[in-house]
């Protein structure tokens, strides 16, 4: 027979107050059912744990023994029937996500604040890497979400919002282009590129903009990082391409940002979870309040 924490709670309080009226009057119950209570404890544990009688009630010298491991054994159990709780209606728990480092530098963190303001007691472990490292983490649910660039065909995958970002020049102050309201597709052609490195979802969109106009880039340098692309461009080593909402393309104010006439340079970007698993609660308020944010910054830019 198994511990029962009633039975643990009946113990506790006779022994505290050393009366099953008492104890009785406590917990809400009759006598009779009070003691069915400690007669299946002493049962369970298969030994007399008071001594009583008409007047008293004292606890045995087991009884001594086991209060104070049975008092922390119902506290703990307790604290994990709230956290459990807490973990099932959203209140509490862990957001575990994935996304785009031009996400993660953007909106993400206002997110999180609005996220801390409706469940404090959220906590968040972000991963932000290039679009098919998130969706590994997805798929081998080293997280729950992923905010992805590029097309999701995957079918290991339920994609929870599809959007796009729309791809911007950033060139050099003097630079010929700049002088320009919008930059083409030739125009670019005929100019060094900064490009990210190959891999990236930028880089995937632009070589197929440039691939399907059948036009070979000048590439002057493939950085990693934007911000490093951003230091080339204004050292003058060329043009770079990147999201529009990139916090890079706005962390150089004397860099000029011009959009391209080309609805080629649209980078996709999905929200993704592995198809077949359910999302914690407390991911999924995060997830409503991210797709709010997601629809807010289509309606602002109707272009992507």
């Amino acid at each position: 027979m198994d511990l029962n924490l009633r039975d643990i709670r009946a113990f506790i309080a006779v022994a505290r107050t050393g009366s099953f009226t008492r104890a009785a009057m406590q917990l809400h119950l009759s006598q009779p059912a009070l003691t069915v209570q400690i007669r299946r404890l002493e049962e369970t544990v298969g030994v007399r744990l008071f001594d009583r009688n008409s007047r008293n009630v004292a606890l045995t010298p087991t009884g001594r023994e086991l209060l104070p491991v049975l008092a922390k054994s119902l506290h703990d159990m307790e604290h994990v029937l709230i956290d459990a709780r807490a973990l099932g209606d959203g209140s509490s728990g862990v957001v575990r996500m994935a996304c785009l480092p031009t996400f993660a530098a953007s909106e993400l963190p206002e997110l999180i604040q609005q996220m801390n303001a409706a469940v404090p007691r959220a906590g968040f472990h972000i991963r932000d890497a290039v679009a098919g490292v998130v969706e590994a983490l997805v798929r081998n649910e080293d997280v729950d979400i992923g905010l992805t660039g590029g097309e999701v065909n995957d079918a290991e995958f339920d994609v929870l919002h599809a959007g796009a970002d729309r791809l911007v020049a950033v060139l050099p102050p003097g630079h010929a282009l700049a002088r320009r309201k919008q930059v083409s597709l030739a125009d670019l052609a005929t100019v060094p590129l900064v490009l990210t490195a190959p891999g990236t979802s930028v880089r995937a969109v632009v070589d197929t903009a440039l691939a399907g106009a059948g036009c070979t880039p000048r590439i002057a340098c493939e950085p990693t990082y934007m911000m490093t692309a951003v230091a080339m461009v204004r050292a003058g080593l060329g043009v770079t391409i990147l999201p529009a909402s990139a916090r890079e393309v706005r962390a150089e104010p004397q860099l000029r940002v011009r959009p391209i006439a080309d609805d080629a340079f649209l980078r996709p970007i999905a929200l993704i979870k592995k198809r077949g698993r359910t999302l914690p609660p407390v991911t999924q308020t995060f997830v409503g309040m991210l797709l709010d944010r997601l629809a807010s910054s289509s309606e602002a830019n109707p272009a992507e």
